[in-house]
């Protein structure tokens, strides 16, 4: 059975297949993993078949954003502040 079998008008396999990994992607499997699944050799290669949601986006930034402000950083030596000391 071919994807044009089954009445949905524009559907083609190699879609589906972009529709696949990205669902993969998403509920957490490794892009090494995903790598693996396709055969592909470069990594790059199979990166360019997901695509995430924006609120995937947004979702992992919040994600970050919160462990970043709990994590207790402090500025090190070179970050931070070099704007200042260029217009003093």
């Amino acid at each position: 059975m071919g994807a044009t079998d089954l009445g949905i008008a524009g559907l083609v396999r190699h879609g589906l297949r972009h529709t696949a990994l990205t669902w993969m992607a998403d509920s957490g499997v490794q892009l090494h993993v995903l790598q693996r699944v396709t055969g592909h050799q470069d990594p790059a290669m199979t990166a360019r078949y997901l695509h995430p949601d924006h609120r995937a986006l947004t979702d992992a930034g919040a994600r970050f954003g919160a462990w970043w402000s709990q994590s207790g950083h402090k500025k090190g030596p070179g970050e931070g502040d070099e704007d200042a000391e260029e217009t003093a």
